[in-house]
C-alpha cells in the first residue's frame, strides 16, 4: 500500500454508453502520462460505476527516473587551436552549458568527434508531481457528450461532486474548481449516501461494498450473469442475453439486485424478435428461453437498489413491460390487416433523401439492379430476387417498424410469411439488410445476398452521385459499412462479377440525379472501395505493399483480386521475387510519359533485346492462360523467367537510343512486358531493398 495510488472522481449518474469507452481512455491517458513523466509502476486498473470513475495504480515509483541530457558542441578539431588551447567556440559552448571546458566530453558520432556536455537531471518526487498529473488526467478524459454546470468552466460527462486522491495512504492535494481532494468516498446514493473515509485501495473496495457499491464492473457483470442464470433456472428456463446487454446493465447499477417478472403467455404469439427487442433494447431486461430457444413468459430485470419487498418491484417492471407488449400486440394485429405488397405504393410518401427521391424510387432502382446481378450469378433465382426486392422496404410503412425501427426487415419477413410469400423471398427481405454491424452475420441465401448488394450499391453510388460521400470525420449514411458489406458478401459467396458492372449499372439507373460526369463518380466510388478493401486486407495480416500492388492494378472482380494477393504473397518466397520487382521498377520508371507503340521485330538488333523479346514472346501466352484460368501462382512463376533477360537488357542495351525508331521500339517492348505484369500487380509498389 505504501506506493499505491487511488483516485476517484465522484459524479452524478453518467450514462452507460459513455462509461465503457471512458474506462479504456483513462488507462491510455495515465499510461502515456506516466511514461512521459518517467514514473514507473507495476499495474494500472481503471473502473467505473454510474457515479464514479476510479483509477488505481500499483507500486507507483516514489520519484521520477533521473534523466541524462546530451548536447553536442563544436567539432573537436574546431574546439582547440594548434597549441591545444580552447577556441572561442569551445569556451562559448562550455559557458552556455554552465561548465568549464575541462568538464566537456568527447562524443563520437558518424560525422566525427565532437565536444559535448552530458547533464543528469534528478527526478522529482512523485508526490510533488501528482497534483498536476491527476488534474490533467481528469481534464483529459474525453466524452462524446460533456456539460458545464453552475458557474464552472469545467466540462465533464456529468457534474463532479467529490474527489478522492490517495498516494501511499496520504491525500494528494489538488483542487478542481471549488472541489478539493480528500480521503473520503460516498456510498450508494439511496441506500448509503453518507461519506466514508478510506486508507487505501483494499480498504476502499471493502468499505464501498459495505455501503452498497461494487466498484469493479467486471465483478458486477459476473454477479449479474450468475444470479440471473439461477433465477431463470428456477422457472425451468435459460437466460437469453447478449454481451452488449450484459455490459450495459452492469454499467447502470452500483449494487445489482436480480428481479424476475412474468407476462401473459398470450403475448408469445407475437414474433420472438418483437418480444426480445422490447425487453432488451427498450427495457434492458433479459428474456428467458427454454432448451429449444423458444421464449418463456418471464424476464429478468436488474435493479440498483435492494427493495423491502422484491415482489412489489417485480410487479412494477411487469406493468411497464405489459404496456409495451400491449402496444406491440396492437401494432402486430393491425399490420396483418394490410398485405405487404399493398404497402409498396405507400413508399411514394416516404422520402429516402431529398436529392435521391422517395423510398419507392429507390426500390424500383435497386430492384432492376438486383435482377441484372441475378442474371449473371444465379439465373434460377431471378423471379425470387425480383419479388424480394419489390417487397424489401414495404415494412417501413408498418406500425410495428414505425415504433421499433430496429425491426425493419424482421417484420418484413414475418408479414411476408403471413401473406403466403415463399420462405426464400421472406428470408431475403430480412437478409438484404445484413450485415447490420461491421463483422456481423452475412446473408445465407442468394436471394438475400443479391438484393442486399443491389440495395447497398444503389445507396453508395447515389450519395456519391449527389456529392455526399463520406468525409474523414463523418459518414452519416454508413457508406463505409455498406461498402464492406458488399465486399464481404461477394467474397463469401464467390460471386464472379465486377465492381465496374455494379457501378455502371447503378449510375445508369441514377442518371437523372448525377451532379458531375458519370466517369468521375465511378472513379471516386472505385477508389472508395479500394480503400475499404485495402484496410480490411491489411487488418487480416496481408503485407501492405502486396495489397497495394494488386489493388493498384485491379479492383474489379473481388474474388479474383483476393486470389492474386494470395498468389503474390506466396511468390514473395521465390528468390527471384526481389530482383524481378527491382527490375520491374526500372521498367516502369523508364516508361513514365510513354504511350504504347507497336513492336517492330525488324528493328531489334542487339542480342540482349532480341533475347528479351524472344523470352517474352515465349511466356506471354502461357502467362495469359494462367491468368484466364485464375492460376495466378503459375502465371507469376512464368513471369519470373523474364528476370535474367530483363537484367541483361538493361545491362547491355541503351533504351534511349539516338535513333527515334529504335528508341520507341525498345520502349514499346518494355511497355508490352509492363502490361503483362500489370495484369496481376503493379510491382513498382513493392517495397524492395534496392
Amino acid at each position: 500500500m505504501s506506493n499505491e495510488l487511488l483516485f476517484e472522481i465522484g459524479t452524478e449518474e453518467i450514462p452507460a454508453g459513455l462509461l465503457s469507452k471512458a474506462v479504456v481512455d483513462m488507462e491510455d491517458i495515465i499510461h502515456k502520462t506516466l511514461t512521459e513523466k518517467r514514473i514507473g509502476f507495476t499495474g494500472i486498473k481503471c473502473m467505473a460505476t454510474p457515479r464514479r470513475l476510479v483509477l488505481y495504480i500499483a507500486d507507483l515509483a516514489p520519484k521520477q527516473e533521473d534523466q541524462t541530457i546530451e548536447k553536442l558542441g563544436p567539432a573537436k578539431k574546431a574546439a582547440f587551436d594548434e597549441n591545444g588551447q580552447p577556441t572561442k567556440a569551445a569556451a562559448g559552448f562550455a559557458r552556455g552549458q554552465g561548465l568549464d571546458v575541462s568538464q566537456l566530453e568527447t562524443i563520437v558520432t558518424e560525422k566525427g568527434d565532437y565536444l559535448g556536455a552530458r547533464k543528469t537531471i534528478a527526478g522529482q518526487p512523485t508526490a510533488t508531481l501528482l497534483p498536476e498529473i491527476l488534474t490533467g488526467f481528469l481534464l483529459a478524459i474525453p466524452f462524446r457528450k460533456s456539460m458545464r454546470w453552475g458557474n464552472y468552466d469545467l466540462r465533464f460527462a456529468r457534474p463532479v461532486h467529490w474527489i478522492l486522491a490517495l498516494y501511499g495512504g496520504n491525500v494528494v492535494p489538488l483542487k478542481i474548481e471549488d472541489i478539493e481532494s480528500g480521503n473520503s468516498s460516498r456510498g450508494h446514493r439511496f441506500m448509503s449516501p453518507a461519506s466514508f473515509a478510506v486508507t487505501g485501495f483494499e480498504d476502499y473496495l471493502n468499505k464501498a461494498r459495505e455501503n452498497f457499491v461494487i466498484v469493479d464492473p467486471a465483478e458486477r457483470k459476473k454477479f449479474i450473469l450468475e444470479e440471473a442464470q439461477k433465477s431463470a433456472a428456477e422457472v425451468g428456463g435459460k437466460l437469453f442475453y447478449t454481451d452488449d446487454l450484459l455490459e450495459t446493465v452492469s454499467l447502470i447499477v452500483e449494487y445489482p439486485v436480480i428481479v424476475r417478472g412474468g407476462f401473459e403467455e398470450d403475448y408469445l404469439r407475437i414474433p420472438k424478435e418483437v418480444l426480445t427487442t422490447t425487453m432488451i433494447s427498450h427495457q434492458k431486461y433479459f428474456p428467458v428461453v427454454n432448451d429449444e430457444g423458444k421464449l418463456l413468459p418471464y424476464f429478468i430485470a436488474v435493479s440498483n437498489t435492494r427493495p423491502r419487498d422484491i415482489a412489489v418491484v417485480a410487479k412494477g417492471n411487469e406493468r411497464v413491460l405489459r404496456a409495451r407488449l400491449a402496444d406491440a400486440s396492437f401494432f402486430f394485429e393491425e399490420d396483418k390487416k394490410i398485405p405487404l405488397e399493398d404497402r409498396v405504393e405507400s413508399l411514394k410518401k416516404v422520402v429516402f433523401h431529398t436529392l435521391l427521391g422517395t423510398s419507392h424510387k429507390k426500390v424500383m432502382r435497386f430492384r432492376k439492379l438486383a435482377v441484372k446481378i441475378a442474371a449473371k450469378v444465379k439465373p434460377s433465382v431471378k423471379k425470387n430476387v425480383d419479388r424480394a426486392a419489390l417487397l424489401a422496404k414495404a415494412d417501413l410503412e408498418s406500425l410495428m417498424v414505425g415504433e421499433f425501427s430496429e425491426l425493419q426487415g424482421i417484420m418484413g419477413r414475418e408479414y411476408a410469411l403471413i401473406a403466403g410469400e415463399k420462405p426464400e423471398i421472406a428470408n431475403a427481405i430480412y437478409e438484404h439488410y445484413l450485415p447490420i454491424v461491421a463483422g456481423g452475420d452475412l446473408p445465407q441465401t442468394d436471394e438475400g445476398a443479391i438484393v442486399g448488394i443491389a440495395d447497398k450499391m444503389d445507396t453508395i453510388v447515389g450519395f456519391f452521385a449527389v456529392g455526399l460521400p463520406p468525409t474523414g470525420t463523418a459518414d452519416p449514411y454508413a457508406l463505409r459499412r455498406q461498402a464492406l458489406g458488399i465486399i464481404n458478401i461477394i467474397l463469401s459467396r464467390h460471386y464472379a462479377f465486377g465492381l465496374n458492372f455494379l457501378i455502371d449499372e447503378s449510375l445508369a439507373l441514377l442518371k437523372d440525379v448525377l451532379k458531375k460526369p458519370a466517369d468521375e463518380i465511378k472513379k471516386d466510388v472505385l477508389e472508395f472501395f479500394r480503400g475499404r478493401l485495402q484496410n480490411q486486407l491489411i487488418s487480416q495480416g496481408y503485407a501492405y505493399d502486396t495489397v497495394d500492388a494488386v489493388l493498384s492494378a485491379d479492383i474489379d472482380e473481388l474474388v479474383e483480386v483476393i486470389e492474386k494477393i494470395k498468389a503474390l504473397e506466396a511468390f514473395r518466397q521465390n528468390p527471384d521475387f526481389e530482383p524481378i520487382s527491382i527490375a520491374f521498377k526500372r521498367v516502369d520508371n523508364i516508361l513514365k510519359g510513354f504511350h504504347d507503340g507497336q513492336i517492330d521485330v525488324n528493328l531489334l538488333s542487339a542480342d540482349a533485346e532480341i533475347n528479351l523479346f524472344s523470352s517474352f514472346d515465349n511466356i506471354k501466352t502461357r502467362v495469359e492462360k494462367g491468368i484466364a484460368e485464375k492460376d495466378f501462382n503459375a502465371a507469376l512463376n512464368k513471369l519470373a523467367a523474364l528476370r535474367p533477360p530483363v537484367d541483361a537488357f538493361f545491362d547491355n542495351v541503351m533504351v534511349m537510343d539516338k535513333d527515334e525508331k529504335v528508341r520507341l521500339n525498345r520502349l514499346s517492348l518494355l511497355a508490352e512486358i509492363s502490361a503483362l505484369f500489370h495484369k496481376i500487380a503493379d510491382f513498382s509498389r513493392i517495397v524492395t531493398a534496392g
